[in-house]
Order: structure tokens, then C-alpha cells, then sequence
């Protein structure tokens, strides 16, 4: 028969407070990784690779700030939920390294999904978007990693 397990109240609120710690972190790092991606180095490279959709795209004046940031957030939170539920991650290298392969999958999921389906995107600007994501992941994972290591006594 199934038993449940309680943890003690002291460990379910440091794992509380280290999940939302590096989630946050790793979502305001991932935010500002988006910025410099998508915003500043590869603008100009998506506006010329997009697909035959018009008037989808937000200009810079017309973003929705708040909405940027609070998914950014989520997606810090999806990083940290994982490594700290099931991948005890608590390193820069292992960050990395499982934040690449979820970023990874996760966009290309995503992307090769949105251009079977609509016009917001042409097969190349779907394909170096889907590297993207993976090297956002690899960023975001990376500092998640780093946050869950933090305070961590050394054997």
C-alpha cells in the first residue's frame, strides 16, 4: 500500500526557498539573455528570416514589459523545479549541460510545432531560433545550477 512521506518542515522550507531563489535568479538572467539574443545581436537576422505572417511582431516601443518578465520568471522556475525535484543540480557544469539539452528540446518542440502550423517564421529563422533557445537554456541552467550549489557545505 502506498505510504506517503512527510519532510521535515525545516528541509520543505529550504527547498522552498532555494527553488524560488535561483527560479527568480535564473529568470531575471534569462530575461536579459533574451534582450541581448533576440533584442540587440539577432534582430535584424529574424526580421529577415520571418515568415509570411504580417503584423505579429511587437516593436521595441510596443512590448508588453510585464508579461516578458513574468515568463522569463516562469521559465527560470521551470529550470530550478527540475533541478531541484528531480536532477539535484547544484553546479555551473551540470547547469549548463542539462540547461542546454532542456532549452534544446523544449524550443525546438515549440518552434518545429509553430512552423508546421503558421507562417511566423521560415525553416532557417525556426532552425537558428531553436539554438538559440538551447544557449538561453544553457545560460538560465547554468546560473539555476550555480544558485542551487550556493551555501552547500563541502564534504
Amino acid at each position: 500500500m502506498f505510504k506517503p512521506q512527510f519532510k521535515p518542515l525545516k528541509r520543505l522550507l529550504m527547498n522552498t526557498q532555494k527553488f524560488l531563489v535561483s527560479g527568480i535568479v535564473g529568470g531575471i538572467v534569462s530575461f536579459f539573455a533574451g534582450y541581448l539574443i533576440y533584442g540587440l545581436l539577432l534582430m535584424d537576422f529574424f526580421a529577415k528570416n520571418a515568415g509570411t505572417a504580417t503584423g505579429v511582431m511587437r516593436g521595441p516601443t510596443e512590448m508588453v514589459w510585464w508579461s516578458l518578465g513574468l515568463g522569463s520568471i516562469f521559465l527560470g522556475l521551470t529550470y530550478s523545479y527540475i533541478f531541484n525535484k528531480w536532477a539535484n543540480i547544484t553546479s555551473l557544469g551540470g547547469g549548463i549541460s542539462a540547461g542546454l539539452i532542456i532549452g534544446f528540446l523544449m524550443t525546438a518542440g515549440f518552434d518545429l510545432l509553430m512552423y508546421g502550423n503558421s507562417n511566423l517564421s521560415n525553416l532557417t529563422g525556426t532552425l537558428v531560433d531553436i539554438i538559440c533557445g538551447a544557449v538561453m537554456g544553457a545560460i538560465t541552467g547554468g546560473v539555476v545550477g550555480i544558485m542551487n550549489g550556493m551555501g552547500k557545505k563541502a564534504a
